[in-house]
């Protein structure tokens, strides 16, 4: 096993992560670790379905080969005083949704430098629990640094917590989790980022696939399956819909205050 650099705030998180998802008895499978580089850098680009994808990612990999992954984030989250601290001694990255030239830059230093970056493509959580139409960043930070593309796939993580459902508390305990890392995609400098995006983005879709046909848990009539597969959850389209709207109103609230200033 490659010796790692000390790191003690990231160390502490990952402990306390594995005591959360110990305490509520998470049921973890995974396959395809070996994918995960034990040295140098990759974009480690996951589906989105819930709010813990992030830890439960991390958790695996370090399972696997001890690596952690530096995660790009929203700098609203940043600018929380204790938990930015946290997530900048992490060596994390906030991204300015505005002008993400700067994070980007940091992102491919980053990756040159050796570390994993996580990166989430769809940009957002998919309500609908299907892979969305993805951003072209995690291609182009993967041509620019000269790195491979990890996809991982995850199903179940969102049944711990997610967008549109409040989730009960005694929900949480003896989830099943799976994971699939999938082969490296590798990315030419002079690649077209939309063709290597809509590769990753129909890989990323039939690892779910698989890992949803595989699941031991029946999710019929339930809320955390997708509509095409007997659930309940929106449709992509429905899905889609709310999200548009949601934004719409984000923009118009965030407009009313900058009038009253």
């Amino acid at each position: 096993m490659t010796r790692r650099p000390s790191d003690p705030i990231y160390s502490t998180a990952i402990v306390a992560g594995r005591a959360l998802f110990g305490f509520w008895g998470l049921k973890r499978n995974v396959t395809g670790a070996e994918h995960v580089p034990t040295t140098g850098g990759a974009v480690v680009a996951m589906t989105h379905f819930g709010y813990f994808e992030f830890a439960l990612v991390e958790w695996a990999t370090w399972l696997a080969n001890r690596r952690r992954i530096r995660f790009m984030g929203k700098q609203s989250v940043f600018d929380k005083p204790i938990v930015g601290s946290m997530l900048r001694s992490m060596k994390h990255i906030p991204v300015d949704m505005k002008a993400g030239a700067a994070a980007y830059a940091k992102a491919v230093t980053a990756l040159r430098d050796g570390e994993l970056l996580g990166v989430f493509p769809e940009a957002g959580v998919s309500a609908s629990f299907t892979v969305r139409q993805l951003k072209t960043g995690a291609a182009r930070l993967a041509a620019e640094a000269g790195v491979p593309i990890i996809p991982v796939a995850v199903w179940g993580g969102h049944r711990l917590m997610t967008k549109g459902h409040k989730v009960r508390f005694f929900e949480r305990f003896g989830v099943p989790v799976s994971f699939a890392f999938g082969e490296p995609i590798t990315v030419a400098a002079d690649e077209d980022p939309h063709t290597v995006t809509e590769h990753l983005r129909a890989t990323l879709q039939r690892m779910v696939d698989r890992l949803q046909a595989e699941y031991p848990v029946d999710g019929t009539g339930m809320w955390w399956q997708p509509r095409s597969l007997g659930g309940t959850a929106p449709t992509p389209e429905a899905a889609a819909a709310a999200d548009a709207a949601r934004d719409a109103a984000r923009e118009a609230a965030r407009a009313a205050r900058d009038e009253q200033r």
